[in-house]
């Protein structure tokens, strides 16, 4: 099955004392497909997040990402095609780094500017990406002066600067208000419909938060796979109150979804 997917995970599991905290799961992304992954607190998405970003190493099972098998390929290389944004990473920025520059360094998988060289290319691209979410008056300023709103949107940006194989997305639109998680998803979404795009994950806890053009959905509890597959068979009624254990009412309209209870 070399190259059919982007990522697939045979019977992984993770381990805490005697228990399993996830797994044993088997799932696996075709190029092309948009997933989000929901569950309820707990339910272990952050550590799904963590192992297809390369940052854990399951307890059993095998990994692979983008055709490579983790454990048995260079870590340092196969990040440099993964595209992150959220608590992996952003807690790592440099406060005092200009914006311009959280991105730009991107390019060489690196945080904080040093002594590398960037080239005309480099630095359009991250203006672009800056002005494709909407922050690109922003570029001058501090990172750590943002909003969170805004640095979720540089997050993004940066994500993208190395043209990723894969984009993994930890709850973008968390804390944000309503007009931020609208303008962000409207964005996102714009950018996800170009068939040039990398296939992606988003975490959430709510469906509200699921962009247009997402075609998959993966709905974890108690760390086992609830339900999994074309987005319009997961996200239902059915389904989401079982999950989160009260009656929930899941209404669609156009391709976003709605929770009423």
């Amino acid at each position: 099955m070399a190259g059919e997917y982007v990522l697939e995970l045979r019977d992984v599991s993770v381990r805490r004392g005697d228990r399993n905290i996830l797994g044993p799961i088997t799932f696996a992304i075709r190029p092309n497909e948009r997933w989000v992954v929901l569950g309820p607190n707990g339910a272990g998405k952050s550590t799904l997040l963590q192992i297809l970003a390369t940052r854990f190493f399951p307890s059993q099972g095998s990994v692979f990402v983008l055709d490579k098998e983790m454990g048995r390929v260079d870590l340092a290389e196969l990040r440099t095609r993964i595209g992150v944004c959220g608590a992996l990473i952003s807690e790592d920025i440099p406060h005092d780094e200009i914006v311009r520059d959280v991105v730009l360094t991107a390019a060489y998988a690196v945080l904080g500017r040093w002594n590398e060289a960037y080239d005309l290319w480099d630095e359009s691209r991250a203006v672009a990406l800056l002005t494709t979410f909407g922050v690109r008056d922003l570029a001058d300023r501090k990172y750590g002066t943002l909003s969170e709103g805004e640095k979720k949107r540089v997050q993004i940006s940066r994500a993208l600067m190395a043209d990723p194989e894969l984009l993994l997305l930890d709850e973008p639109a968390a804390g944000l208000d309503l007009g931020g998680r609208e303008d962000l998803l409207r964005r996102f979404s714009i950018f996800a419909s170009d068939p040039l795009a990398p296939a992606s994950i988003l975490v959430t806890h709510h469906i509200e938060e699921i962009p247009t053009g997402t075609t998959h959905a993966l709905i974890l509890k108690n760390g086992l796979v609830a339900a999994s597959g074309p987005i319009r068979e997961v996200i239902t009624s059915e389904h989401i109150s079982a999950i989160f254990e009260i009656p929930i009412n899941v209404i669609s309209e156009g391709e976003r979804f709605f929770a009423r209870s």
